[in-house]
């Protein structure tokens, strides 16, 4: 869900909400769409609709629970922007406060911050397979950052100077981790490792007080693992806020990482500026490209896998019928045995869509114009499909490269672009906690080279003074 761009605008269409009101439990598994048809476009530009957060959609549930805190049905952004500016104000008694009303967590100043020896406890007491789990995972994490980390570079200059492109780490960064209706120690794996890679000293974790967050056993005993000493009890905008400004005992960071509910999001837009961000994320996303080759089971699974993250999208783009056919027989077959099927099955209804296009080219055409999260190529020859395809957050080749294997293990970041942002966005990766800075030192001679021409740019603009400071030199 995240980037070397640093603020990713949401907006989507009336579309989305359109859909979201429509869709019922007598609506089909997943959404039929057909091309050829005089209407394929159209509803296919529908459910692309579906691919990011508006930021002002919002569940019954959610809307009374912002009257019950805020007295008055306030849209995302303002429940956000409130939030905000009350931590930025009031700092720590603002964001227990919003704890206690938002999650009913009783946190204190006193509680704020998970103890060492809580630390300690929750990694003495995990399962030695989890752990051992965790050290192949960071270990390979570590490898693949290590070789794609930036690194200093010089060139030379004929007259005895050089330029330099030097790097150095952030300070201080903060890690958002969820902790709704799952645990994610994934998450953790996939940003402070990253970070530690880069270089970065101080590492904070928030998580929301619950037993999916800071409360969760397998989320603290990771914290520990990877040698992070700093884990909050808070989550959500709140978070985001006394992250991004500091509180009593908790000093601002430099940059926030890290997936999050729509609260999150938006809270990680609003006080862009004030430090780094990754990214705004929406739902995340799989578009799959495949012909009359693909693995129907296989391709069914990973639209489930996708699903599964309520909400969760999964776009099947194929030339084959058949394939379209055997795809949403197995999706039939395959949910009813999920353990979190309601879930699945809600996303599915809403964001998922078999499509058939007119050719294998058009397929991937099409995934290259959604510009996806998620890309699984599963044709006879991936890497000629990929060729077609330069917009997309990760990209995952033949029926052996499930994107499971990206958000738990592979390497990569599953921090990544969503809702078409990859058309300018990349995913989270150790380049993106450095900070590059150029080193300029001329020798006299290389000064006396360029100085015609810096005397020529600099009496075209009239800043005569830049023209003298170069002459001065030489005076």
């Amino acid at each position: 869900m995240f980037p070397q761009v640093a603020s990713l605008r949401l907006r989507r269409g009336p579309l989305l909400a359109i859909l979201l009101g429509a869709m019922t439990s007598a609506a089909p598994l997943c959404a039929r769409i057909d091309l050829a048809a005089s209407d394929g476009r159209t509803r296919l530009d529908a459910l692309r609709g579906t691919l990011g957060s508006q930021g002002d959609v919002i569940s019954p549930a959610g809307r009374q629970k912002t009257i019950d805190v805020f007295g008055t049905p306030l849209s995302p952004r303002q429940v956000v922007e409130r939030i905000c500016e009350d931590v930025r104000r009031d700092g720590l008694q603002a964001l227990l406060d919003y704890s206690r009303r938002i999650d009913g967590a009783s946190v204190t100043a006193e509680s704020l911050f998970v103890s060492p020896d809580a630390l300690a406890a929750a990694h003495r007491a995990a399962d030695p397979a989890f752990l051992a789990a965790v050290r192949r995972i960071r270990d390979r994490v570590e490898r693949f950052q290590r070789a794609v980390l930036s690194r200093d570079i010089e060139v030379k200059l004929a007259g005895g100077g050089s330029l330099r492109q030097r790097y150095v780490p952030l300070d201080r960064v903060g890690v958002c981790v969820p902790g709704g209706a799952a645990a994610y120690p994934s998450t953790l794996l996939m940003t402070v490792v990253p970070a530690r890679v880069a270089g970065v000293r101080e590492i904070v974790v928030v998580a929301p007080p619950t037993r999916f967050g800071a409360e969760n056993p397998h989320v603290l005993a990771t914290c520990h693992e990877l040698g992070v000493t700093t884990v909050v009890r808070a989550g959500g905008a709140q978070a985001v806020a006394a992250l991004a400004y500091g509180v009593a005992g908790l000093s601002r960071v430099d940059k926030i990482v890290g997936p999050g509910n729509l609260f999150v999001a938006l809270a990680k837009e609003y006080v862009f500026g004030d430090v780094s961000i990754d990214s705004i994320a929406g739902p995340s996303e799989i578009v799959i490209v495949a012909d009359d080759g693909g693995r129907p089971e296989c391709i069914a699974a990973d639209m489930l896998a996708q699903a599964e993250h309520s909400p969760g999208s999964a776009i099947l783009l194929t030339a084959s019928r058949g394939l379209a056919d055997a795809v949403a027989e197995a999706l039939e077959r395959r949910v009813a045995v999920l353990e979190r099927s309601d879930l699945t099955l809600d996303s599915l209804r809403r964001f998922c869509g078999i499509v058939v296009t007119r050719s294998d080219e058009e397929s991937a055409d099409l995934a290259h114009d959604l510009a996806p999260e998620h890309l699984s190529i599963d044709t006879r020859d991936p890497e000629a499909t990929l060729a077609r395809i330069r917009h997309v957050g990760a990209a995952f080749l033949g029926p052996y490269s499930p994107v499971a294997a990206g958000d738990y293990a592979a390497g990569p970041s599953h921090v990544l672009p969503t809702g078409g942002t990859a058309r300018f966005a990349a995913g989270l990766s150790a380049n993106e906690f450095i900070r590059g800075g150029s080193v300029i030192a001329l020798a006299k001679d290389d000064l006396a080279e360029m100085a015609d021409d810096i005397r020529l740019l600099a009496d075209t603009e009239g800043l005569t003074a830049h023209r003298r400071s170069v002459e001065a030199r030489f005076e």
